[in-house]
């Protein structure tokens, strides 16, 4: 049958949702990967690790005892703040490569534009924040 204006295209849309079946059928299994997702972060000169969970929250923070050698609190707490912020944009881009793999290619760019509504807004609050201190 050839396209009639007006007239939807059935193919097309038979096509869309079996796509939007297989995108939902494995929800589940999506948001267990996506709340499992780390982003971890070393600071340049090696002596701070950062883990942080899938919405930015800090889990994990190894500073190398030889930092305290020559103390400086503010050049500490910003070599912190660097890495936490490089370990959430870390997870950041994980969940977007999980997301974008299961989105119909239909939504893939909407996805890639901006995901932060769906990873979490927090990274976006952690580069705001540390803007602010340097």
């Amino acid at each position: 049958m050839a396209d009639v204006p007006g007239r939807p295209d059935w193919g097309v849309l038979r096509g869309m949702m079996a796509d939007l079946r297989k995108a939902t059928k494995g929800l589940p299994d999506l948001q267990r990967r996506m709340l499992e997702v780390t982003g971890t972060a070393w600071s340049p000169d090696g002596m701070i690790k950062a883990v942080v969970g899938p919405r930015g929250h800090l889990l994990e923070l190894d500073i190398d005892p030889r930092v305290l050698r020559q103390p400086n609190s503010k050049a500490l707490s910003a070599s912190i703040v660097r890495t936490v912020r490089a370990a959430v944009e870390n997870a950041g881009e994980q969940s977007r490569e999980l997301l974008s793999g299961s989105l119909p290619g239909d939504l893939r760019a909407i996805g890639d534009t901006d995901m932060t509504t769906f990873v979490g807004s927090h990274d976006a609050d952690v580069r705001l924040r540390s803007e602010d201190r340097e």
